[in-house]
């Protein structure tokens, strides 16, 4: 929960009561905003499905207004940044083996390190959402609808995520990190019965259940 009150440390010390009503109000809502924020951090499953939400909304209308396609590329290629951020380690393993040697492992008898991402999950998510909402206003702008051939936009975007997701899948693959845990295997520390082994019928165990 400490990442949910470090997004907006700035605003709440900024927001410091003091004796105006209208500073006592915007300390108030702050506070109640990171309270909200704080008990969201654990509810990832609940925090996508509203981004997705919002995103769908914001595809919506601007299909619908056939419009914004500026506005749209900017959000597209913030959105690229944010991932880049979120798929790399929180030291670029580059700069620190010139300085200090590996800081991953790359053979089975290294020691383990756990994946630290630049940007973790929960401002990943928080940036994101706050990216939609602000293009979802600025689409009630006439003034941000500039005419634009929305093809040429999106061959420029695809370009440019193809070129950096190459990039950083080589990156990956030269330092040997994966930035995400699907597929790898945990250890607890110490092993874990099964309910298929307590199942299981071995002969001492008939011996001891036939002399009872």
């Amino acid at each position: 929960m400490d990442l949910a009150g470090k997004v907006i440390d700035d605003d709440a010390s900024s927001s410091s009561p003091s004796s105006s009503p209208l500073s006592q109000w915007r300390y108030a809502v702050s506070r109640r905003y990171q309270h909200l924020l704080d008990k969201s951090t654990p509810h990832v499953l609940h925090r996508w499905i509203s981004l997705s939400i919002v995103a769908f909304v914001y595809a919506l209308r601007v299909y619908l207004l056939q419009g914004y396609y500026i506005i749209t590329y900017g959000l597209g290629i913030y959105l690229l940044q944010l991932f880049i951020l979120f798929v790399s380690p929180q030291v670029d393993p580059e700069i620190q083996e010139l300085a200090d040697g590996p800081s991953l492992p790359s053979r089975g008898s290294d020691e383990f390190r756990p994946f630290v991402r630049r940007l973790p999950e929960f401002k990943f998510w928080y940036s994101i959402t706050k990216a939609f909402c602000v293009a979802l206003v600025l689409t009630f702008f006439s003034a941000f609808d500039v005419p634009v051939f929305w093809p040429i936009l999106l061959f420029y975007w695809v370009v440019l995520v193809v070129s950096t997701m190459k990039r950083q899948i080589m990156h990956m693959l030269r330092y040997k990190y994966v930035p995400f845990s699907f597929g790898k295997q945990r250890y607890s520390g110490k092993k874990v019965t099964s309910t298929d082994d307590a199942d299981v019928v071995t002969p001492q165990r008939l011996h001891v259940e036939s002399t009872a």
